[in-house]
């Protein structure tokens, strides 16, 4: 199983050299053995929003870097023409001397959908006739697209890409369905455990590898699972806890807007959570985000000693997860994260040293 950093930032704070942990972490894991650094797409909203645009974070993670894979974690598909998505991934695989991967997401938050209203309704259909058209572009492939003059014309993507296939995942938070189409597809799965236990987790891996082997060649292989997890090591767990337990329970905080939303997007279906979550006090809103810290840190996360973090990746790689994005920017001190790299480092190779036993 292989190691990697994600960043999905909670900035409600006022703070200058915001990128300083993406940096700092990306040089890190460069130089630490660790096989990728993914970014996201968020938009107008403190969690996430320090990155609305993977493709330009990326380009920033591949000048410092060297032999790190530099990823989208996740792109919004429907947000974006597919010869945009192709053209800026193309000039960080260049960047980077062909070191781009993508994962695609449908989207869910319909704010996020004012850059492109119109497609909202039709995320989820379109995304795989996306995929394909990122394909076929990346390979060299003209697609016939209509000009300001309402001409059709045959359009091929610029800069060339240095990978003859650029690595494509799919995101899922758990949807059996999306697993199962990534497999289909011959695509990577992107995932984490903020709506499934780690049981769950491995039936669903084992849908995907099932279709993976169903619809792609022997030669193949299996396909490939990443799974993002909230990390922070240690020397000591008390310590671990109570260093994260304020700076986490605010990043947890921060999402009860966004899941209200989410629910009202969702009409008739989602009327009743969004009526509830409003409803709540601050109290009621502590209360759940104090069992939400306790279940993070103690069954969903990699939070700890070295010890108590290699229990949760033998968990995860019996579930069959291929590699582990450890999220490690959810609002500790820039400072204090930075100095906890080395106790990640050592997990990681205590981690290579037990599959070389």
């Amino acid at each position: 199983m292989d190691f990697s950093l994600f960043y999905f930032a909670n900035n409600d704070a006022e703070e200058h050299d915001r990128y300083r942990l993406l940096l700092d972490g990306a040089r890190f894991a460069d130089d630490n053995g660790f096989t990728a650094v993914w970014t996201p797409e968020r938009h107008f909203h403190p969690f996430g929003g320090l990155y609305p645009n993977p493709s330009v974070t990326g380009a920033a993670v591949a000048a410092v870097t060297k032999r790190v894979a530099v990823r989208a974690g996740s792109v919004v598909a429907p947000l974006h023409h597919p010869m945009r998505i192709a053209e800026e991934w193309s000039v960080v695989d260049n960047l980077s001397g062909g070191r781009a991967g993508v994962a695609l997401a449908s989207g869910w938050h319909a704010a996020d959908f004012a850059l492109r209203p119109e497609n909202y309704e039709t995320r989820k259909s379109g995304l795989m006739e996306t995929v394909d058209t990122i394909r076929r572009l990346w390979r060299r492939e003209s697609v016939s697209l209509t000009d300001g003059a309402g001409e059709t014309v045959e359009l091929t993507m610029f800069p060339p890409p240095v990978q003859p296939e650029l690595p494509m995942w799919l995101t899922s938070g758990g949807t059996p369905a999306t697993f199962t189409l990534a497999g289909e597809n011959g695509m990577g799965m992107l995932t984490h455990l903020l709506g499934q236990e780690v049981d769950v987790l491995a039936q669903r891996i084992a849908e995907y590898r099932r279709a993976y082997r169903e619809h792609q060649s022997a030669s193949a292989g299996q396909g490939h699972v990443a799974l993002m997890v909230h990390t922070f090591v240690g020397t000591d767990r008390d310590a671990v806890r109570e260093t994260v337990r304020e700076p986490f329970s605010r990043y947890l905080a921060s999402s009860f807007d966004l899941l209200i939303k989410a629910a009202e997007a969702a009409g008739a279906q989602g009327a009743d959570m969004s009526r509830e979550l409003k409803s709540m006090g601050p109290e009621d809103r502590q209360f759940l985000v104090a069992q939400a810290f306790d279940r993070y840190f103690d069954t969903s996360g990699m939070f700890g000693t070295v010890d108590d973090c290699m229990a949760m990746l033998k968990q995860l790689g019996d579930a069959g997860v291929d590699e582990v994005a450890c999220l490690v920017d959810f609002g500790v001190p820039t400072d204090v994260v930075v100095g906890g790299f080395e106790h990640l480092a050592r997990l990681h190779d205590t981690w290579r040293a037990h599959l070389g036993s």
